[in-house]
């Protein structure tokens, strides 16, 4: 009798052997953020031992409060979802398996068994803006608006701006003397929204960099080139 019994546990320790899922985290550390947007591919590799049931296994990707169903390919090996995450510099994620073993219970398993943080990075800043002097100057000087639009993180502040030359050549030096920075600071910009910072120039020809500084990390000085000419 108890021989039977040993034979009897190594059986169900056998069978029990092979009915495991196996989840393979296939998204990418990072994207780069997309505030229009706000949705994000996230994707998993599933294999699945002989005694778990076929079309048996449910996928779901969690973040936070995020509870996100993912849907499989015909074979039922690959997954995929989209994330919605705005505002951001990263979203945590956590793969959620969920199946049945064949005349066995329902088993589930996290894969990783902590979060990770997929990063989200800041598109880069305007580069280069062209400000029109054609016609007569208007009273203070020729004025336009350098647009700033920050999309992870709820609020940045810029803290400050000021115009350097591109260099320290003479010349270049001269080509930003006539440039100022219009307005005061700190200016706020809500996660998302374009925001513009005002320069004016008392030059029909001028040019430098306009120089920003904030309070968010990924973007805590930014440097755009300026250049005021007749168009």
């Amino acid at each position: 009798m108890s021989q039977l019994i040993r034979l009897t546990c190594m059986a169900v320790a056998v069978a029990l052997g092979g009915c495991d899922v196996q989840v393979h985290d296939e998204t990418p550390t990072e994207y780069p953020a997309n505030h229009d947007i706000g949705m994000y591919e996230i994707k998993a590799a599933v294999t699945r031992d002989a005694l778990v049931t076929p079309g048996s296994v449910f996928m779901f990707a969690l973040g936070g409060k995020e509870r996100v169903e993912l849907s499989p390919n015909r074979d039922g090996s690959e997954w995929h979802g989209l994330y919605s995450v705005r505002c951001r510099s990263s979203f945590p994620l956590q793969f959620l398996a969920v199946w049945k073993l064949q005349g066995l219970a329902t088993k589930q398993k996290l894969e990783p068994p902590q979060p990770r943080e997929v990063k989200l990075i800041e598109p880069p800043l305007t580069r280069a803006v062209s400000i029109d002097t054609a016609g007569k100057m208007p009273k203070g000087g020729w004025e336009g608006g350098v647009p700033y639009r920050i999309a992870t993180a709820p609020n940045t502040r810029i803290t400050a701006a000021h115009i350097e030359p591109l260099s320290q050549d003479p010349a270049e030096v001269a080509a930003a003397k006539p440039i100022s920075v219009v307005g005061s600071f700190p200016l706020d910009v809500p996660c998302g929204t374009p925001t513009e910072v005002r320069v004016a120039s008392t030059a029909q020809r001028a040019h430098g960099n306009l120089v920003i500084d904030t309070d968010h990390p990924a973007v805590a000085h930014w440097q755009t080139k300026i250049e005021f000419l007749p168009k």
